[in-house]
C-alpha cells in the first residue's frame, strides 16, 4: 500500500483528508479537533515512510485559497468594526500575540532551541496554520535544498507538538476566568443585546392599534423607539390592505404585522394595543410572502434602499437570511450573493420582483473565475513584494499574508464596477474548507517522519511543555487585562482569544450564546495578519541573534 501512495500522491492526499475529516468530527466532552485532525493524520501517514510526500504546489494552493476566502468574508465587518472601536481591540490582540512571542523568545534562549523550532512553537501555540505556512514559505527561499528541508521539518515539529496545548491551554484559562471573575453570561447577554442581538430568533406578530396615545405616531418614530429592531409587514385599515412606509401614521383600529425578536414584539404589542388571534399573513389573497435568492451580480453589494423597490412595486423586505443567520432588513442592509430575502409584495408582482434579485440557486453554485482569479493573482503578487526593515531585515507577506490582505480590501469594496469580488456564502465556505484541508494534509504528510524521530528521541515532551507554558500564561494574562483593565465583556473576550474553532465552540457552550463569535470575527483578520508577520520576523531575528 505504501508503494501505491508513493506512485500516487493524490491517492494519499485524499485518504488523509477523508480520515482526518472523520476523526476531526469526533466530539470528546464537547470539544472537536475539527480540520486540524487532518494535520495529525497526515503526520501519522508521513511517519510510515520518509519518501511519502505531496507536490508543494498543493500546499501553496490550499494556503492561498484558505486565507483569501477568509479575507473576502471578513473584510466588511473588519473595517466597520475598526471604525467604531477597532483601535482598542487591535492594540489588545496585537499585545496578546507579542506576549506569546516574548515567552517564546525566553524559552528559546533558556533551552537553546533551534530558531525554526521556536518559530514553529509560536505558530502552534497560537494554533495558526497560515503562520506556519508563511514560515515554511520564508524557509523555502533558502538556496540549500537539504538545509531547507531540515528547517521546514523542524518548524512543523515545533508546531505539531505545541498545537494540542494551544487548544487545551486556552480552554483551561477561559474555564478558570469564568469562576475566578464569577461571570454571569445571561446578564452580559442582556446588557449587550442592543449592540449584538446575536441570540434573537426572529418571528412575526399581528397587532391591532387600540391605545389612543399612539394615534398619529409614525412608524419611523416607533422604529427608532425600539432601536431599529422592528420591521413592519402588511397593514389593514378598515377594508383596505396595503404595505406601509416609515411615514405612515397609526390610527385606532389599524392592524399590522410586526417582525422582530419575541421580546421586542411583545413590548411593541403592549404599547400599541392587542395581539390579534389570527395572523394577517395567513390572508394571501392580495399580498404574499416569498424567500428569494440574491443571485444577480448587479444587486450584490447594493443597499436595499438603492433598489427603489417601493417606487416600482408595492414591496417590503422584512428579513435577510445569510448562512444560518436571520437578519432584520432595513434600507441600510447591504445585500450579498447567496442571501435569501423575505419579500412581501402583491401576488401579481412577485415574479417581477424575483427577476430583480435573480432568484437562481444554480447561478449561486457557479464561481466567477474572473473576480476570484484576479483577486488571488493580486494577493500572490502582493505576497512577492519584499519589505525592508531597519537592521537589514527583509520579509514578504508570502502566499499567506498577500492573499489575506487583498481579500480583506476586496471584501470591503464588494464590487468594482461590474466586477463583484465577494463570493456566495456557500461557495466561500466550500473553497475555504478545501483550501484548509489541502494545506493541512500536505504539511502533515511531508513532515511525518521527522516528527516521529523527534518523539522517539525524547525531545517531544519538552516541546509539548513549552507550548503549554506559552499558551496558558498568554491566555491568562489576556483575560486579566482584557476583562479587568479594558472592561471587555467576558463573552466577547473569550471569542477574541479563541485561536481555533474548538476553542470557539467551547466558549459558546459555556456562554450559551453566540457572543463569542462576535469577538472572534472582530479580531480574526488582525490576529491572523499579526501572527503571520510575527512568526516570520521572530524566525529571521533568532537566525541572526
Amino acid at each position: 500500500m505504501i508503494e501505491a501512495f508513493k506512485e500516487s500522491p493524490l491517492l494519499l492526499l485524499f485518504i488523509v483528508s477523508a480520515l482526518g475529516y472523520a476523526i476531526g468530527n469526533i466530539s470528546i466532552r464537547g470539544a472537536k479537533l475539527g480540520a486540524a485532525a487532518v494535520l495529525f493524520v497526515g503526520l501519522a501517514f508521513g511517519a510510515l515512510d520518509p519518501n511519502l510526500s505531496v507536490p508543494e504546489v498543493v500546499i501553496v494552493l490550499g494556503l492561498s485559497m484558505f486565507v483569501y476566502t477568509i479575507g473576502l468574508s471578513s473584510g466588511p465587518g473588519f473595517f466597520n468594526t475598526f471604525k467604531s472601536h477597532g483601535l482598542k481591540n487591535t492594540l489588545f490582540i496585537v499585545g496578546v500575540i507579542l506576549v506569546s512571542a516574548l515567552l517564546t523568545v525566553g524559552l528559546h534562549f533558556t533551552l537553546e532551541l533551534d530558531p525554526a523550532i521556536s518559530a514553529g512553537l509560536l505558530a502552534g501555540s497560537n494554533t495558526n496554520t497560515p503562520a506556519l505556512a508563511g514560515l515554511l514559505d520564508l524557509i523555502s527561499k533558502s538556496p540549500e535544498v537539504e538545509l531547507r528541508n531540515a528547517l521546514s521539518n523542524q518548524s512543523v515539529i515545533g508546531y505539531s507538538l505545541s498545537y494540542p496545548m494551544g487548544v487545551i491551554g486556552v480552554m483551561l484559562a477561559i474555564w478558570l476566568g469564568k469562576y475566578w471573575f464569577r461571570i454571569d453570561y445571561k446578564d452580559e447577554e442582556k446588557k449587550l443585546r442592543r449592540l449584538y442581538p446575536v441570540n434573537e430568533h426572529l418571528t412575526r406578530l399581528s397587532v391591532e392599534v387600540s391605545h389612543p396615545e399612539v394615534v398619529g405616531v409614525t412608524l419611523r418614530e416607533l422604529f427608532q423607539r425600539f432601536d431599529r429592531r422592528l420591521v413592519y409587514g402588511r397593514m389593514e385599515r378598515g377594508e383596505d390592505q396595503f404595505l406601509p412606509n416609515m411615514d405612515t401614521r397609526l390610527a385606532l383600529g389599524d392592524r399590522l404585522v410586526l417582525v422582530g425578536s419575541r421580546g421586542v414584539l411583545e413590548n411593541a404589542a403592549a404599547q400599541l394595543g392587542n395581539q390579534l388571534p389570527t395572523e394577517l399573513s395567513f390572508d394571501r389573497t392580495v399580498f404574499d410572502a416569498q424567500r428569494l435568492f440574491v443571485s444577480k451580480p448587479e444587486v450584490a453589494g447594493e443597499k436595499i434602499a438603492s433598489l427603489n423597490l417601493p417606487e416600482k412595486y408595492s414591496t417590503i423586505i422584512t428579513r435577510v437570511q445569510r448562512g444560518d443567520l436571520d437578519l432584520l432588513a432595513n434600507g441600510d442592509t447591504v445585500l450579498e450573493l447567496g442571501d435569501r430575502v423575505l419579500v412581501v409584495a402583491r401576488r401579481k408582482d412577485l415574479n417581477a420582483v424575483a427577476r430583480i434579485f435573480g432568484n437562481s440557486y444554480e447561478a449561486l453554485s457557479h464561481i466567477n473565475l474572473l473576480s476570484f482569479g484576479s483577486g488571488m493573482a493580486l494577493g500572490l503578487l502582493l505576497g512577492m513584494v519584499n519589505f525592508e526593515l531597519p537592521g537589514g531585515f527583509t520579509f514578504n507577506l508570502g502566499y499567506a499574508g498577500g492573499p489575506l490582505i487583498v481579500g480583506l480590501i476586496l471584501g470591503a469594496l464588494r464590487r468594482s464596477g461590474p466586477v463583484v469580488w465577494t463570493l456566495p456564502y456557500s461557495a466561500n465556505l466550500t473553497l475555504r474548507q478545501v483550501g484548509l484541508i489541502l494545506l493541512l494534509a500536505g504539511i502533515g504528510i511531508r513532515s511525518g517522519h521527522t516528527f516521529l524521530d523527534t518523539l522517539l528521541q525524547g525531545d517531544g515532551w519538552l516541546l509539548f511543555l513549552c507550548g503549554a507554558v506559552i499558551t496558558f500564561f498568554t491566555a491568562i494574562l489576556a483575560i486579566i487585562v482584557g476583562y479587568k483593565w479594558l472592561k471587555i465583556p467576558f463573552s466577547l473576550l473569550t471569542g477574541m482569544i479563541s485561536n481555533q474553532p474548538a476553542i470557539l465552540e467551547y466558549s459558546m457552550d459555556l456562554s450559551k450564546n453566540k457572543l463569542p463569535t462576535v469577538g472572534f470575527t472582530m479580531t480574526l483578520p488582525v490576529a491572523m495578519i499579526t501572527k503571520i508577520l510575527i512568526v516570520q520576523l521572530l524566525y529571521v531575528w533568532l537566525q541572526n541573534a
